[in-house]
Formats: C-alpha cells, sequence, structure tokens
C-alpha cells in the first residue's frame, strides 16, 4: 500500500467518524430524563446508515433500539425505553453502513429529571458572586448526581439544528466550573435549584444552562410566538434601560431561540426555569403580559414535538419575579414587569399560565452588590423559593406552601374611608404598612373623568381580630377607584417587606386592583 493510498484511507475514517456522532448535548456523565417519558437521543449519521443504540450495565443490555438514518444532512433519533432513575449505564450508539461498522460509547450516564435553565444576566451569575461564595463552592463534592452542561453564547437568524458551540461539556460539580468566573458558565440559580431538588427527591438532577445577559424576552422567542403578539421584525431603534446601555446583549428578535433554545427541542425534559425581564423594561414592556406567557406555550409545544412527544406538552415552568434596581428612583417599569410576568393575574398559576410557579425577588434588593444593584447576591433565596413551587407544581407536593399571601376579596367601605383586604393565608406583618399601599384617588366632585385620577400612598394595618385582614384607609381622599401594594422598582429594604406569610416566610407580591367609579 502506497503512502498515499494510506493516506487517503486514513483520511475517509475520520471523514466517517466525524459524520456519525451524537448531538452536541450529549456526553459522558450526562443525566437523561427518566420514566414515565422516554429519553430521546439523536445525533448525525450516513443517510441510508442503520444505527443501533444500546443501553448497557456491566455486561447486561438494558435496551435496545434500531432506526435508519434519514434527511439531507443525516440525522437519527431514538427514544430509549422509559428507565427509572438511577445509573449508571453506558450507552452505545452502533452505525451499520456499506458492511463498515463505526461505535461510539458514552460512560457514566444516569437516569433522573432534566431541567433547562433560560434568562439573561441574573440567570448567568456564577456561585462565584454570590453570597458566602467560598462555603457554596465547597459543597460542590457532596452533590455528585447533580450534572452540569452548559450552552455557549451564539446567535443565529435561522433556527439551527443542534448547538454551534458547548461552554461547559456534561460534568460533574465542582468549584472551578461552578466557580468559572464572572457571568459565565455555571449558574448559581441553576445550581442551587438543582441542589434543593437533589436534596429532596434523593436521584440525580440534570440541568443544562443556557442564558445570556442583557437580553430581552423577544431573543429567546420564535418567530411563531412573537406573531401572537404582533411582532415580526426587530425595531432599528429601541429604548434599553440605562444600566443594559453599556452590557445589553443581543436584542434581535428570535437570535437565542434559534441558536441556544431550537437546539435543544429533540432532548425529554422534566422542565424548565427562568430568570429574566430586566431589559424589557426598557423594551417592549407593555407587551410583556402576552411575550412570556405566549414564550412559555410556544416552548412546551416546541419541546414535546422535538421529543417525539416525550417531554410533557404542558411541562412545569418557573420563574423568578424582578428584584430590584434602583433605590428612590420614581419608576414605574419594574412594578409592571412584575405584574406583566404573571400575564396581570399577580400571582401564578394562574389560567394564562397554568402549571407555572413564581418566586417573589423583590425583597432582595442589594444596594451595595459588586456587580451593580440590578444583581442581588442573595440566590440561595430565590432558589429555594423557586424550589418551593417546583416541589408543589412539578413534584404534586400538596402541603408545600410556595406563594406568599394574595388577596381574595377587597371590601370597600366609602362612607368610613376605608377597606378590607382579605388574604388567601395569614400574615406576618414585620413593620407598618405605611406608605407601601397605594389607592387611585381623585378630589374631582365629577368621578367620571379619569384625569383627576392618582395613586396616592395612605397607612395600612392589620386588624387585630382577624389575622389575614388588612384594613386600608384613605380619609384624606373623597373618591377611590383602586388599590395597590409595592408598585415601585425598590418596594422594601432586604427581607423588610411588611408582609409575609407566616409558614414559610414567604413575602407578598405586588397588587393592582381597580374599583367601578
Amino acid at each position: 500500500m502506497t503512502g498515499i493510498t494510506l493516506l487517503l484511507l486514513l483520511s475517509l475514517l475520520i471523514s466517517a467518524d466525524a459524520t456519525f456522532r451524537f448531538a452536541s448535548y450529549y456526553g459522558e456523565h450526562m443525566v437523561l430524563q427518566q420514566k414515565p417519558a422516554r429519553a430521546v437521543v439523536w445525533g448525525y449519521g450516513e443517510v441510508g446508515a442503520q444505527v443501533t443504540i444500546s443501553l448497557l450495565r456491566g455486561m447486561e443490555t438494558v435496551s435496545k433500539k434500531a432506526v435508519n438514518v434519514n434527511g439531507d444532512v443525516g440525522i437519527w433519533k431514538v427514544a430509549l425505553d422509559p428507565m427509572d432513575y438511577g445509573g449508571p449505564y453506558e450507552l452505545v450508539a452502533q452505525q451499520n453502513y456499506k458492511q463498515e461498522v463505526t461505535s461510539i460509547q458514552l460512560d457514566d450516564i444516569l437516569f433522573g429529571d432534566v431541567w433547562i435553565c433560560s434568562g439573561q444576566s441574573n440567570m448567568e451569575m456564577t456561585v462565584s458572586q454570590i453570597f458566602n461564595a467560598s462555603e457554596e463552592l465547597a459543597r460542590a463534592p457532596h452533590y455528585p448526581y447533580v450534572r452540569l452542561f452548559t450552552a455557549a453564547l451564539e446567535t443565529s437568524d435561522t433556527e439551527l439544528e443542534d448547538l454551534a458551540k458547548v461552554d461547559l461539556e456534561w460534568s460533574a460539580p465542582t468549584p472551578q466550573n461552578l466557580g468559572h468566573g464572572s457571568f459565565t458558565y455555571f449558574s448559581a440559580v441553576c445550581w442551587l435549584f438543582g441542589r434543593h431538588l437533589a436534596r429532596r427527591l434523593k436521584y440525580p438532577i440534570g440541568l443544562v444552562e443556557s442564558s445570556w445577559g442583557g437580553t430581552p424576552v423577544e431573543a429567546w422567542s420564535s418567530k411563531t410566538a412573537l406573531a401572537k403578539c404582533g411582532l415580526s421584525e426587530t425595531p432599528e431603534m429601541f429604548k434599553s434601560p440605562e444600566f443594559f446601555d453599556i452590557i445589553a446583549g443581543p436584542c434581535q428578535y428570535s437570535v437565542l431561540w434559534n441558536a441556544m433554545i431550537h437546539p435543544l427541542l429533540n432532548m425529554t425534559i422534566k422542565g424548565a426555569i427562568w430568570y429574566q425581564g430586566e431589559q424589557n423594561t426598557g423594551m417592549n414592556t407593555d407587551l410583556y403580559n402576552c411575550t412570556f406567557p405566549s414564550l412559555i406555550k410556544d416552548w412546551r409545544r416546541s419541546f414535546n414535538e422535538g421529543s417525539l412527544g416525550q417531554t410533557d406538552p404542558n411541562f412545569p415552568f418557573g420563574f423568578v419575579q424582578l428584584s430590584t434596581f434602583q433605590k428612590g428612583k420614581p419608576t414605574d417599569n419594574y412594578p409592571v414587569i412584575r405584574w406583566h410576568q404573571t400575564a396581570d393575574f399577580g400571582y401564578a398559576p394562574n389560567s394564562m399560565m397554568p402549571n407555572t410557579f413564581m418566586a417573589v425577588a423583590m425583597d432582595l434588593g442589594d444596594e451595595k452588590s459588586p456587580y451593580g444593584s440590578v444583581h442581588p447576591r442573595d440566590k440561595q433565596t430565590i432558589a429555594y423559593r423557586l424550589s418551593l413551587g417546583a416541589r408543589a407544581v412539578a413534584y404534586g407536593e400538596k402541603e408545600v406552601s410556595f406563594n406568599g399571601p394574595f388577596p381574595v376579596t377587597i371590601d370597600v367601605y366609602y362612607s368610613y374611608s376605608y377597606m378590607n383586604i382579605t388574604y388567601d393565608q395569614d400574615l406576618l406583618i414585620k413593620h407598618p404598612c405605611d406608605n407601601i399601599f397605594e389607592v387611585f384617588c381623585s378630589n374631582n366632585q365629577n368621578t367620571d373623568e379619569d384625569d383627576g385620577y392618582v395613586w396616592v400612598p395612605v397607612s395600612a394595618a392589620l386588624i387585630s381580630s382577624s389575622s389575614n385582614v388588612v384594613t386600608v384607609s384613605f380619609k384624606a381622599c373623597p373618591h377611590v377607584s383602586g388599590v395597590r401594594y409595592a408598585w415601585s422598582d425598590w418596594p422594601c429594604d432586604y427581607k423588610e417587606c411588611p408582609i409575609y406569610s407566616v409558614h414559610r416566610n414567604l413575602p407578598a407580591p405586588i397588587f393592582l386592583k381597580y374599583f367601578q367609579k
């Protein structure tokens, strides 16, 4: 055999090996979704070849599936048999093409629950950036069955089939990958959420981070989702929030959906958590009550279709309601986004956003954060509150309280200038409620004129005879047509909002209610 012939043969072998492969987000140390769903694995091969996927444990073949490679680019996709949680297993893919057999083996494969973590910079913040960072990093090796994966920051004008690049391949948690740097891999909120679940559930948790700082919801949404809200092309000019003028990420419509979400759709997942919204305080703010619910619905549909129907079409979706940014500056944008994050219900889940859960964060302001006050360092409390929602909504723990107090009835006594607000649970009042409640007040005798109404701070107090009724007084206001709570960017100091739940100490979220005039 001549040297040229040998080189040609080696080149063909290398080319064949490069063609036959798993998709980018399958690798050793990964977690695949446990039963009742079937984990989907997929990859690339020679068109017309047959691929056999075997799941092994030691010398035992646990599952075996065969599929043909189809399509112009040569893609194979298999749904494995439903698997109990646990492991480790070996996953072997074998391609038979023109009597040539090529094999790939992935070791240390676990089955458990897989969660997607997405959003902007508050999801990106790493463990090295949060409170008690050194203690948190030291705990990492105690959770070897929580596995991490991070998609690289990429954009695309078209929907990609696979990730263009990976920042962190599937790995067990270490101080190095959890504390890699500032706003890189791995997400503190994602990690702490997964750690809470693993400790509670006692089985493997797979965490897939795909996030980018300073990005709006529109960048993470498909064109289909945006069209539901009347959006098509990215405007040439948009108003960016003051802080994000410097560090804004890509804001073009759908570019992160195309590059960082669409490639993941074939994966079978348990659910998703989301921390985003700051960028939308200056971009399409008034549409967020449409764009965010639309994103959730579209992600659910798309993950279900991509995973051969294995991902629940109504999979649990948790989100963080925005924390704080600017103390003492009068602006409505932050409370407006907080309200719109719930589709204007004030709580989650609700009829527009079923199977969702929310972590309130407006009481976690961090004015001295070295990363800017928009980036509070207490991610432990956020992750804990998210985990309560996941336990209740995703895992059906009926006894778990996961929402702060919310009004169920408001009785207005105009003759006596006060109203009683009845909440859905017993209240812990940390300090007087003066000025955090506001009434929509007018001094005009003609109360049909909207121009005369302004929001006025008023005093409020817990009625002593009841533990879930707050009385709001409006003696200086003859005509009232609404009431709202905590409607400001920075409504209270750290963990010192007035109203919390007696059980689990969860803050009451903002609310807004208009009455007939």
